[in-house]
């Protein structure tokens, strides 16, 4: 059980930030970057989270729509869905975890679609208008839900791009604010990506190059119309190293760079638009330039399959210590057997300090069917 009062849970949902779930508001040494509905930038994967959070040119599977739509079309099966669960800040709660639900067809060779869902439940919470007992409201169990459909195609044998729109509900106070004007967020979003991947046929290895730009949506308001809030809209850069050791091992090499495109801490900065603060946040830091290079967020990881059948992962992850402060390595395991897959992540904070992100755990089941002779077919032969 959690007692926290109106004020703070609606500042939570930007305070979390790039922190996600670190509640750092009252830290004036950190500039951190703040935005509603952050559940959006919480890996869901554990794939992609035992590498260090690289996803963006990892090969596709079951969950590429959430980390770049454009590579979803290179996928080799026909149609598949997967499932992931992360008990969030189990530190220190003990009711909180994001749900993450994905499905994808291929329509033919160069075309897929995927559908997808994410699910971030607060746990329940007391809401209270002040300190006295009295002023107790009532519980409520915070919920925060995304809705996704994506589409990507081929272009050539080696690049393809993709989209994805999205539908954003956000409902922190539920029916139990009493007199405060406090009611659910919502808006849309869409994402961009572009992937391109080429073999090395003299070495027997390949390259991917992604980029992504995430969350590209309208502002978010829990009470007035006029007090709005940025979603985190997020440009991802990455690429990944592909190499086969021989007939049975091979490994990959992954980088992956990201920054929030949504205007830095000032004053004013809420009230600029969504294209001028998308365009802004590359200049906007008042620390300058190296304030702005503070912003980028790395991750880097490496991914090892025996037989394609056995993996295992390491990763880390980098963020500026005035920008949320997260240092953590990440390990994971997989396992593949013809038509099912199971992966686990498992995070462990570098931080000196106490750490809510620690001990953090996802995990993830899939099912993947071969395609069939129709989607292997080009949709120029149709």
């Amino acid at each position: 059980m959690k007692k926290l009062t109106i004020i703070l849970l609606m500042t939570c949902s930007a305070s979390w930030a790039q922190n996600q779930g670190v509640l750092i508001g009252q830290d004036t040494l950190n500039n951190v970057i703040t935005t509603a509905v952050p559940f959006l930038t919480i890996t869901p994967d554990a794939r992609a989270a035992g590498m260090g959070e690289v996803g963006a040119a990892l090969s596709p599977d079951a969950n590429a729509a959430y980390w770049n739509a454009g590579k979803l079309a290179f996928i080799e099966q026909g149609y598949g869905v997967s499932a992931s669960y992360t008990p969030w800040l189990g530190k220190i709660i003990n009711d909180m975890y994001v749900f993450y639900l994905s499905g994808f067809y291929k329509i033919s060779k160069e075309r897929t679609v995927a559908a997808s869902m994410k699910y971030f439940d607060l746990g329940e919470i007391q809401f209270n208008k002040g300190p006295d007992p009295a002023d107790q409201l009532g519980r409520y169990n915070p919920r925060e839900v995304a809705f996704d459909i994506t589409y990507s195609q081929m272009l050539t044998q080696n690049l393809g791009i993709g989209g994805a729109l999205r539908y954003i509900h956000s409902n922190l106070t539920g029916a139990v604010s009493g007199a405060v004007d406090a009611r659910p967020g919502n808006t849309v979003a869409v994402d961009i990506g572009v992937y391109y991947t080429k073999p090395l046929v003299s070495s027997n290895s390949s390259y991917s190059l992604a980029a992504s730009i995430t969350n590209i949506g309208g502002k978010i308001s829990y009470s007035d119309a006029t007090v709005k809030d940025f979603i985190p809209t997020n440009l991802r850069l990455g690429g990944v190293f592909t190499t086969e050791l021989d007939a049975f091992n091979s490994l990959s090499f992954g980088l992956d760079v990201n920054k929030l495109m949504v205007p830095s801490p000032a004053p004013g900065s809420k009230d600029k638009s969504l294209i001028s603060g998308m365009l802004g946040s590359f200049s906007d830091a008042q620390g300058g330039f190296s304030e702005e290079i503070r912003e980028f967020m790395l991750s880097i990881g490496t991914e090892y399959w025996y037989n394609k059948t056995f993996a295992a992962r390491l990763g880390y992850f980098n963020e500026a210590r005035d920008k949320g402060n997260r240092k953590y390595l990440t390990f994971g395991l997989g396992f593949r057997k013809d038509k099912f897959g199971v992966d686990a992540a498992y995070l462990v904070p570098v931080n000196k300090r106490e750490n809510a992100l620690a001990e953090t755990l996802r995990f993830t089941v899939m099912m993947n069917f071969e395609a069939r002779a129709e989607q292997e077919q080009s949709s120029a032969e149709n």
